[in-house]
């Protein structure tokens, strides 16, 4: 089980341990300076993905507005034309 451990880790479980601990350190300090959370993270990944999806949903509605627009032209012009033929 040890060596299946260590082989996962890529170190003995203390030495993991002790190296996680540390670059946990670091980071939290560099954010710190930064004046970055991990919320503000977490939030800029769930804003991109609504703001991708709103902006699929709008990209559907463009289109849709461009088949209203085409059809409020093309329908009665596709129906005076029937009417024209319909009398021969």
């Amino acid at each position: 089980m040890s060596d299946k451990l260590t082989t996962f880790l890529g170190d003995s479980l203390g030495r993991t341990i002790i190296k996680l601990l540390v670059i946990s350190f670091v980071v939290g300090i560099v954010m710190s300076a930064l004046n970055f959370t991990p919320y503000d993270v977490w939030y800029g990944i769930r804003d991109f993905f609504i703001s991708l999806y709103n902006l699929g949903f709008e990209a559907l509605g463009r289109v849709g507005k461009y088949f209203l627009w085409g059809a409020a032209i093309v329908v009665p012009i596709f129906l005076l034309l029937r009417f024209l033929n319909f009398k021969k």
